[in-house]
Order: C-alpha cells, then sequence, then structure tokens
C-alpha cells in the first residue's frame, strides 16, 4: 500500500507541465542550496582542489549552475514516469550509434563507460537509438530505501533497457553471449571503489585517484568493443550523448589503457560543462598512502597488510 501511493503520488506530479516542474527545480534550489546548504562544503572543496587555475569568481559561479543542474535532475527523474517515447526521443538525443549499430550486426557486444553526467537516468532510453536485436543495460546498485528502489527500477527499466546488479554482471553477460544476444550495456564507473577493489590510479582532475576497473576485464573477457559516452546539455531538459569509439578489439590495448582513456575522455567533458557532473560525491576520500599503509597486492588480489589497522 506504501508504494501503490508513493508511486500514485509520482505519477500525478509527473503529469504536471514542464515550466511548472522547473518551476519547482528553481524552488528547490533556493532550499537546498540557498538554505540548507546541502554538501556544500563538499561541492566547495572538489571545485576547488580539480580548478585550482580558477578563480573563487568562476568557482562560485560553477557552483551554483551545478545545483541548478542537480534540482533540473530531480524534477526529470519524475517527469520521466509519463514522457512519452516521442518525447523522450526529442529530448534525449544519441549520436554514432552508426559504429554501436555495426558492432550488433557483427553480433559484437559493446561496453560503454558513462559518467554521472547530468542527466544520466535518460540514458536508459538507449533502446530507442540501437538495433533491436541487441539487449540494452545498465549496472544497478540498489537503494537502501526499498519503496524508492522498486519505483526507480520501474523507472530506469521502462524503455526496455536492463538494470544488473553488480553482483550478477558476469553472468548475465555470459548468459545474453550463449543465447547469441549482442548487448550494450553501460557502465558509471566514476565512483569510488571499495578499499578491495583499487587495482589501479590515475590522474584525473588534480587528483591521483583510484578507479574502478571491472568494466575492462569484463570487456576484455568477451572481446565486447568499449565506448565512451560524451554527454553535453544543448539547453534546459535537452541533452545530447555521443558514442565515442575507444577501441572495438579491447585485447589488443595494454592492462588499464582503456580505464586511463575513459578518465582523460570524462575530465574533457566535465571541463567543458562542470556544472554537468556529480560534485557533491565525495570521489577522493581515498588516498593511495592510506592505501599503501593498509592494503597490499597479492597475487593480483587486495588484502589488508599484517599488523595494519
Amino acid at each position: 500500500m506504501t508504494y501503490k501511493l508513493l508511486y500514485c503520488v509520482w505519477y500525478l506530479l509527473s503529469l504536471l507541465p514542464w515550466w511548472v516542474h522547473y518551476l519547482l527545480s528553481d524552488a528547490i534550489y533556493l532550499i537546498l542550496y540557498r538554505l540548507i546548504g546541502y554538501r556544500v562544503k563538499v561541492v566547495r572543496s572538489n571545485l576547488q582542489s580539480s580548478f585550482p587555475e580558477k578563480s573563487d569568481k568562476e568557482l562560485r559561479q560553477i557552483e551554483r549552475r551545478f545545483y541548478h543542474s542537480l534540482c533540473d535532475y530531480f524534477v526529470e527523474m519524475v517527469k520521466m514516469m509519463t514522457m512519452s517515447g516521442e518525447e523522450m526521443r526529442r529530448r534525449m538525443v544519441f549520436k554514432g550509434t552508426d559504429t554501436v549499430a555495426e558492432c550488433v550486426a557483427d553480433g559484437q557486444s559493446c561496453a560503454v563507460y558513462l559518467g554521472h553526467l547530468f542527466n544520466w537516468e535518460w540514458i536508459t532510453s538507449l533502446p530507442f537509438w540501437v538495433p533491436k536485436e541487441a539487449q540494452c543495460g545498465q549496472l544497478y546498485h540498489a537503494l537502501e530505501n526499498p519503496l524508492f528502489d522498486r519505483l526507480l527500477l520501474s523507472l530506469r527499466q521502462r524503455w526496455g533497457a536492463e538494470c544488473i546488479a553488480l553482483v550478477d554482471i558476469l553472468r548475465k553477460t555470459v548468459e545474453f553471449k550463449r543465447k547469441g544476444v549482442p548487448t550494450v550495456i553501460g557502465y558509471i564507473g566514476d565512483q569510488v571503489p571499495h578499499w578491495n577493489n583499487i587495482h589501479h590510479w590515475c590522474w584525473f582532475l588534480n587528483h591521483d585517484t583510484p578507479v574502478m576497473t571491472g568494466a575492462e576485464r569484463i570487456a576484455v573477457k568477451n572481446n565486447q568493443a568499449l565506448f565512451y559516452m560524451d554527454v553535453s546539455r544543448v539547453k534546459r531538459g535537452y541533452y545530447e550523448a555521443e558514442f565515442k569509439l575507444i577501441s572495438r578489439n579491447p585485447k589488443e590495448l595494454k592492462e588499464f589503457e582503456s580505464v586511463d582513456i575513459y578518465f582523460q575522455m570524462l575530465e574533457q567533458t566535465i571541463r567543458r560543462q562542470p556544472e554537468l557532473w556529480l560534485w557533491s560525491h565525495n570521489r577522493w576520500k581515498r588516498t593511495r598512502e592510506e592505501f599503501n599503509e593498509r592494503f597490499e597486492v597479492v597475487n593480483g588480489k587486495v588484502v589488508p597488510r599484517e599488523g595494519a589497522e
């Protein structure tokens, strides 16, 4: 009953016209940023350390634009529930899909590096833009609140893309491969990896950054084409996402080479429109110094150092 009530409220809100949604977004901005100051210290610290060459005035401008983008993200996610397919295709445009179609035609699956760039929820409309023979999907991390988790699952899978839990990704990719179904799966790889999953560091936005490497390992194991998705906002409520090929033969790349390329390309995207990235995420809370003090790599696995706390 609680879920049905939540669904009904969300549904009714989504029926409101766009101008009302963006009016609500502006109101949320005033509350979230001006009144509450939601994670302002984290955002400000991330911006200052990522762009030391920018003035305080420039950084505050990016900061304000980020919070506007964040609030737009909220209302655009609500509106997503009742958007028609035609409207979604008009507002979320994908480019470079011809290369993806070539891969699918050859029976090759695709792994797509993504970042937390607004509006990543609308990326789930990708099935409108790729051949029907391909199964689209995205890695999914369950929310702590089971009601919102269930609701967001229904939203993210509305257009036919499948949400795949991290623990199931290897099994699912093998399953699709055995059935002869090419896949196009997105991996949001700009999160903070757990200590035992840190196998590589790269220089990203002026920081020595631990990065996730699972997408590369899966692509190499299954000979999947590797892409980066370059997202930009054309104007409020309108986005473009362009597939940029990294390699159709990932086995020919050096270990972690595609990961380094991905973060280089992601940084270029962020520097072009910095307000679109999720700056409220504490991305650099793990340091190489602490990692070296507490852990070591034994036979390819990260294990605690003897005597380390």
